[in-house]
């Protein structure tokens, strides 16, 4: 028992990576950008890096997605990198770039984006390391309620010809989703969130509508929660040791909440999609 204790947390150093949140070097893929589709099959073809582990078989994979200020590319550096190191495909999306935006934080989610979390799955799913039954959508802020709004049921997930199997939101606006989700959901968001309020997503995951009144009980997969006190927006971006403000709406870095925001995502990926090894 004391030798599968000790390999067991081991495993787990591993894993999540070292003491200050960063991914364990040794398994550190490369990022690489690449284009989703030739200008020839759309006006406008997305742009991602996509980081590919170095390890035999199909691997699981990732589509990350950004919030309202763009950043995807340190997106890709903070989430991405670590995503990799734990032996998944990832693929972060610029959704502004191409299309001639630098950002869009005083406006709704672009609806020509509404349909760029799928475009990055049909492209993951082509990959010939990547397992295609394996595929989750992570985003953040905006990008969060746009992971959100890909999996619920309604007119965008039914029509896809590929499906996400997990989705995963970070401090997401949780207005205006519905609930019924068609796969297993993780949001997780600061208590002290002045942007995008934890109550909202309490109601969400607890099956009241945007008025506090309860939904129909039973429909689709029940969406995990988790509210991190004493944190703000952003609580996961280094970048805001000093805080900082953004649209009146207050953004400071938590490294607590960012180390236990970072195991909840390794054990929520590991039970959705990842399943590479039996636990000891």
């Amino acid at each position: 028992m004391t030798n599968r204790a000790g390999l067991a947390t081991l495993l787990a150093v591993l894993l999540v990576g070292s003491a200050d949140g960063k991914p364990a070097a040794a398994a550190e893929a490369p990022s690489v950008l690449v284009e989703f589709e030739s200008p020839l099959n759309n006006a406008q073809p997305l742009q991602g890096l996509l980081r590919r582990p170095e390890r035999p078989g199909l691997l699981p994979a990732v589509v990350l997605l950004h919030g309202c200020s763009g950043q995807w590319r340190e997106l890709d550096e903070r989430w991405g990198k670590r995503l990799a190191a734990w032996g998944y495909v990832t693929l972060t999306v610029d959704r502004f770039g191409p299309r001639g935006i630098s950002n869009t934080c005083t406006g709704d989610v672009p609806a020509a984006t509404v349909h760029d979390a799928y475009r990055a799955l049909s492209f993951l799913s082509r990959q010939s390391m990547v397992d295609p039954t394996r595929i989750a959508v992570i985003g953040f802020s905006q990008g969060g309620w746009l992971a959100l709004f890909s999996v619920e049921h309604g007119a965008i997930e039914v029509n896809a010809t590929e499906k996400f199997r997990a989705a995963v939101a970070f401090y997401p606006r949780c207005l205006g989703i519905k609930g019924n989700m068609t796969v297993p959901t993780l949001i997780m968001v600061g208590e002290l969130d002045d942007w995008t309020p934890a109550q909202e997503c309490r109601n969400l995951a607890e099956g009241r509508d945007d008025d506090g009144i309860s939904r129909q009980q039973g429909l689709g997969y029940p969406i995990e929660l988790i509210v991190y006190p004493g944190a703000h927006h952003d609580f996961d971006v280094p970048q805001y040791r000093t805080p900082g403000r953004l649209l009146s709406h207050h953004l400071e870095f938590n490294e607590q909440a960012r180390d236990q925001s970072i195991d909840a995502l390794r054990k929520f990926l590991y039970a959705t999609i990842g399943r590479q090894e039996r636990p000891q």
